[in-house]
Order: structure tokens, then C-alpha cells, then sequence
């Protein structure tokens, strides 16, 4: 089996190219044949509400791209922009990785290893803005 697969497991939910699509009552593995689709685990998806930080709202806005809520070049330039922005804050070696791999992506029009990238980031986050009210 080639492509992508992903395993499943009962009544776990994922997006395909904007279709949701729920698993039956086993744990099953799907090959995703099709290069360039969008997929997002819908467990992993980040919920408006939710996307109150930085790094959240970078994240939930690739999310709207992979779930073809948002055009994806029209996004390019913006979400480059907010990338940029969490560079100015995010300094540490590791962070910046982070933020080059998210940056390639989207460049690339790879918007699941950005999405990725990001999500590394989220602990670090958290745990800057605990520091910062405590």
C-alpha cells in the first residue's frame, strides 16, 4: 500500500477534501490514494473558539485551508505574514525550525506539514503565557 494511511479508530472522524468521513465501529486504516489531498484528523482540529493565541490562530487559519474553507493562495500571504510574526516572538533555535518547516510549507502549497510544524508549537506557547501571567 502507497499514499498516505491513516488508522482509524470506532466512530473517529476525519476530513477529506472538505467531506467528513466517520469511521464504523472498528479500528481500520485507509489508504489515501489521491496526491495532494486534504486530510485533518478532526480530533486534531482546532475549534474557533479555541483559537485565542497566536500560534492557534496561525494554526486554525491553515486548518480553514486544508478544510477548503479558505483558498489557499489567497491565504499564502497572509499566513506568511503571521509565521513572520510569531518569529519576532518565538526566538529559541528550536522554535525557529519550527517556524522555517511551516514557512517551506506553505510556500511548498504543503499545508499539512505546516499545520505540523505549528502544532510543535502550541506546549511552548502554553507555557510562555502561563510564565507570563504568573
Amino acid at each position: 500500500m502507497s499514499g498516505l494511511v491513516l488508522k482509524l479508530g470506532p466512530k473517529e472522524r476525519v476530513l477529506v477534501n472538505g467531506a467528513v468521513l466517520e469511521n464504523g465501529d472498528r479500528r481500520t486504516r485507509v489508504a489515501i490514494m489521491t496526491p495532494g489531498a486534504n486530510i485533518l484528523r478532526l480530533r486534531d482540529a482546532i475549534h474557533p473558539d479555541d483559537a485565542n493565541t497566536p500560534v492557534r490562530r496561525v494554526c486554525y487559519a491553515v486548518q480553514l485551508v486544508l478544510s477548503g474553507d479558505s483558498d489557499a493562495e489567497a491565504a499564502r500571504l497572509p499566513l506568511l505574514r503571521h509565521i513572520e510574526e510569531l518569529s519576532r516572538i518565538l526566538t529559541d533555535p528550536d522554535s525557529r525550525a519550527h517556524l522555517a518547516r511551516a514557512t517551506d510549507a506553505i510556500l511548498e502549497d504543503e499545508h499539512y506539514k505546516c499545520l505540523k510544524s505549528l502544532r510543535a508549537l502550541l506546549p511552548r506557547e502554553a507555557r510562555l503565557l502561563a510564565r507570563a501571567t504568573a
